[in-house]
C-alpha cells in the first residue's frame, strides 16, 4: 500500500486540485533503517566509538553520521561504477630550528556536482588566506570565495535502537607468529634507539618467559545489538545546485559546463538554481535507493566482519512517524529489558526482511522486502517535480 501523502483534497476535487497538490509536495523524505550487528567494530577509536547513556547508566557503542554517510556514498559509487571526485590535499613547508617540516594545509574539494558523490554528499572548499595580503591566498593568487554545498542527505549516527539493545564489550587479542618464527625477524632497539645484537637480546631474555613473535592487543572494543540510523532527504536540493553569486556553491567555470551538459535554469525554495537533467537523475536514483538500503561499514577488521543485515526500513514524509514505526518499549515485567517494535503506522511504509522476524514479533516479513522498499524509494524520488518547484518568496 502506498502512503497517503497528498490525498484527500486532490483525490476528491478532481484534476485541478491534483495539480495543486503536486505543487504542495512535501520537501523532505525520511528513512529509518534497523540493522543487526554481531561482535563487530564500527570504527577505530580505542577499538570502538562509544558514549555513556546517563538514564540507563550504560556505555553504548555507535558509528558516527560521517562514517555512515561515507559508507552510503561508497555503496552509491559501487553501484554506479564511478570513481570518487578528486580531492586536493595542501601542505605548507615551514622551517623550525633550521629543519624543514610539513605543516597541515587545507583540503580542497572539486566542487563539481557532475560527480554523484559530490552532488549528494556536498562539499566545502576554503583556500587559506595569505598572512600578509588578505585579498590573496597563500599561493599568491587572488583569494577565491569559500564554496560550500550542504548535502541534501542529513544522516544521523547509527546507535542502538535502545540503550538496553546494544552492547559494548572488550576482549584481548594476539598477533601471533610463533609457528613461523623462522621466517620472521625481530628488532629490539636499545636505549639509544639503535638495534641490539642477537647476543644482547639473548641476554635480555635470559630467565624471562616471553616470546618476541607475539604481540598482545588488550581491551579491543566490540559491539553487538540492534542499531538504527535515520536519513532526511531534502528533495528541493537533491538534484539542484544554487547559482547565487553572493553565497556560491559552484565555481563559475563549472556552472558554464553544467549548462553545456544540459542542466536547466530553475527555481527552488532558496532561489535560482540549475536542475540536473532527467536522464542523469534516472541514472542516479536507482543507485541511491540501493545505497540507502544496503550500505554497510566495510572497514571492519576481517576477524570481526558482520554483514550488518537490514532488518526493517520505515519511509515517510514525517520524521516522527518513522521513529514511531521502528521503536523500542520497556518490558513492563522487567524494567531492565527493552523490546524492539516494528509496525506499520498511517502515512508510513514499513518493510520487514526475513532476518527481522528473528528479533521482533512480526507477521509481515518477506524475502523481497528490500526490493519493494527500493521500488517505493525510487517512485518517491522520481515523483518529485524538480523543475516545477515553488519559487522562493
Amino acid at each position: 500500500m502506498q502512503p497517503n501523502l497528498f490525498p484527500d483534497a486532490s483525490a476528491a476535487a478532481g484534476p485541478a486540485s491534483a495539480a495543486n497538490a503536486a505543487v504542495e509536495q512535501q520537501p523532505f523524505l525520511y528513512l529509518r533503517g534497523l540493522k543487526h550487528a554481531d561482535h563487530t567494530v564500527f570504527s577505530v577509536q580505542d577499538g570502538q566509538k562509544r558514549y555513556y547513556d546517563p538514564q540507563f547508566e550504560r556505555t553504548v557503542p555507535y558509528s558516527s553520521g560521517q562514517q555512515v554517510k561515507r559508507s552510503l556514498l561508497d555503496t552509491l559509487r559501487q553501484q554506479l561504477q564511478v570513481a570518487p571526485a578528486p580531492t586536493t590535499f595542501v601542505f605548507d613547508v615551514s622551517e623550525k630550528k633550521g629543519k624543514q617540516s610539513l605543516d597541515e594545509g587545507e583540503v580542497l574539494s572539486a566542487c563539481d556536482p557532475r560527480y554523484a558523490d559530490q552532488l549528494l554528499g556536498g562539499w566545502m572548499a576554503a583556500r587559506a588566506a595569505s598572512a600578509t595580503a588578505g585579498d590573496q591566498d597563500k599561493g599568491g593568487e587572488k583569494k577565491e570565495r569559500t564554496l560550500k554545498r550542504r548535502s541534501p542527505l542529513s544522516i544521523s549516527a547509527m546507535r542502538p535502537l535502545h540503550p538496553l539493545l546494544g552492547t559494548f564489550s572488550k576482549e584481548n587479542l594476539t598477533f601471533d607468529r610463533r609457528e613461523t618464527a623462522g621466517q620472521n625477524k625481530v628488532v629490539v632497539r636499545g636505549t639509544d634507539g639503535k638495534p641490539l645484537t642477537e647476543e644482547a637480546i639473548a641476554g635480555l631474555l635470559d630467565g624471562v618467559d616471553r616470546s618476541l613473535f607475539m604481540k598482545w592487543i588488550p581491551d579491543a572494543g566490540r559491539t553487538s545489538g540492534l542499531f538504527v540510523h535515520d536519513v532526511a532527504i531534502d528533495l528541493r536540493t537533491l538534484f539542484c545546485v544554487s547559482t547565487n553569486s553572493f553565497e556560491p556553491e559552484v565555481p563559475k567555470a563549472i556552472l558554464t559546463q553544467l549548462r553545456d551538459n544540459g542542466w536547466q535554469t530553475g527555481q527552488n525554495a532558496f532561489g535560482e538554481c540549475l536542475v540536473c537533467p532527467a536522464a542523469e537523475r534516472e541514472r542516479i536514483i536507482p543507485a541511491l535507493a540501493y545505497a540507502l538500503l544496503n550500505w554497510r561499514i566495510t572497514s571492519n577488521q576481517a576477524r570481526t566482519f558482520s554483514p550488518m543485515e537490514t532488518l526493517a526500513v520505515a519511509i515517510s514524509d514525517n520524521a516522527n512517524r518513522i521513529t514511531g514505526a521502528i521503536r523500542a518499549k520497556l518490558d513492563p515485567e522487567n524494567e531492565k529489558k527493552a523490546l524492539p517494535i516494528v509496525e506499520q503506522l498511517p502515512g508510513t511504509e514499513v518493510f520487514v526482511t526475513l532476518a527481522g522476524a528473528g528479533y521482533f514479533r512480526t507477521y509481515d516479513e518477506s524475502a523481497d522486502a528490500l526490493d519493494r522498499a527500493a521500488a517505493h524509494l525510487m517512485e518517491r524520488l522520481r515523483g518529485f517535480n524538480y523543475e516545477g518547484q515553488p519559487a522562493a518568496k
